[in-house]
């Protein structure tokens, strides 16, 4: 049975039924029948030559029948709304040609509409257009599957008292909300890319799965740059997913990694989508995020690194956006190029942003630029701060060992004596 196929599909299937017959919940009720149906017969009766067709007409026929029987029950209950039959509608046909790309973009902008917030805009996408269950989602975000399910439950129901149409927001909208739609898949790649808490590192689940809904949205819009910066970026930052962690589970920071073992193929697919995107209209976060981590990916070694190019990309990006974590992105890139003292000095600014001052990350540059400077002692306290704060415990471990590391590096000194030059 082709798993891949489904997935593929479903969001597509979903799409349709939601346009012709709206009722969200129903409508996946249907489509959880019509895969169930899938994985059974096609084993053994082969693949159909229009599975998607397949699949809409399966799904039609069940949700005519739960309609059915919701309409007879609220008859005995002598309701007075009434529902209309779907046989009955004048819409166009579920399985209509050449929509199932419009059906699935749609439903990108549904589950991210802005009435909903984005913790609920992320189980949505990755339920109605990803696929996952409840239960993958709540396992990668790491909370019980029956929070997960109120949660998608809840952004449901506030889709549909919106009462916001099946089709795309009107020009004058669209823009905003494609925003939310590149912000949400951002948020889920960078949760299976760095976990923000549990055993491990990465969530390749969420990573993968953010990515294909990605490139599902340049499929879709691939005239839109930013579209096109976001999927470069995915890319060109995943390429380097095979060197982070060591052969006991390690964290390898990217100074340290092994080059060869990141994903060529990545790395040329992002740099191609880049270098196509930034010459087309207005450049936004995106593509220069992705430039950067081109930059990034084209060096030889982290010192090799064109790190001025890298200073200058911040520098555009600071311009349009007060980001507390671009600016330490910055400061780092000012201290390979200024030195560590120089990064140190714009580290100092960010202590007083409490958007940042308590996040681990700010406490682990300060200690790598303090290691630097040869201050062991300031070093080792901001590892250890770091590690408090951290909620991952692979970095919790990794920011442990270097405070150790520093303390071992400081006491193997030798002390001068007394009157010694």
């Amino acid at each position: 049975m082709d798993e891949d196929l489904l997935r593929r599909l479903a969001p597509q299937v979903l799409g349709a039924l939601v346009r012709r017959f709206g009722h969200f919940d129903t409508s996946e009720d249907a489509l959880q029948e019509a895969l169930l149906a899938a994985a059974t017969q096609w084993p053994s009766e082969g693949i159909p030559d229009n599975p998607l067709g397949w699949l809409i007409t399966v799904a039609s026929r069940r949700l005519t029948d739960l309609l059915r029987s919701e309409q007879a029950r609220r008859r005995r209950e002598d309701t007075v709304v009434q529902r209309v039959l779907p046989a009955d509608w004048l819409a166009p046909a579920a399985d209509r040609p050449n929509a199932d790309a419009d059906d699935t973009l749609v439903l990108l902008f549904m589950c991210c509409h802005p009435s909903l917030s984005p913790s609920s805009q992320i189980a949505l996408t990755l339920k109605a257009v990803g696929g996952l269950t409840a239960g993958e989602i709540a396992r990668a975000f790491l909370v019980p599957e029956a929070t997960m399910t109120r949660r998608i439950t809840r952004a449901k129901q506030s889709v549909k008292t919106s009462g916001v149409p099946f089709r795309l927001p009107p020009p004058a909208e669209r823009a905003e909300r494609l925003g939310a739609v590149l912000h949400v898949l951002y948020l889920v790649f960078n949760e299976g890319y760095a976990s923000t808490a549990g055993t491990s590192l990465y969530r390749v689940e969420l990573s993968t799965e953010a990515i294909r809904l990605a490139r599902l949205a340049h499929a879709l819009l691939p005239d839109d740059s930013e579209v096109t910066g976001l999927l470069a970026l995915m890319l060109l930052t995943d390429s380097r997913r095979p060197a982070r962690i060591g052969p006991t589970g390690e964290l390898i920071p990217m100074a340290d990694q092994d080059r060869t073992l990141w994903n060529s193929d990545y790395i040329a697919e992002g740099i191609g989508l880049i270098t196509s995107a930034l010459p087309r209209g207005v450049t936004g976060p995106f593509q220069l995020q992705a430039a950067i981590a081109a930059v990034h990916d084209e060096a030889s070694s982290y010192e090799a690194t064109d790190w001025p190019q890298i200073v200058a990309l911040y520098e555009l990006l600071l311009g349009g956006s007060d980001n507390p974590m671009l600016a330490l992105n910055h400061a780092v890139a000012m201290s390979m190029v200024h030195g560590a003292v120089a990064g140190l000095a714009r580290i100092d600014k960010l202590a007083d942003d409490n958007r940042v001052a308590h996040d681990h990350r700010l406490h682990a540059v300060r200690a790598h630029l303090l290691e630097q400077v040869g201050d062991s002692t300031g070093a080792r306290a901001a590892y250890l701060a770091a590690a408090d704060l951290a909620t991952s415990i692979p970095q919790q471990r990794f920011l442990r060992t270097k405070a150790q590391a520093v303390q071992k590096d400081s006491c193997s000194v030798p002390i001068p004596r007394k009157g010694s030059s």
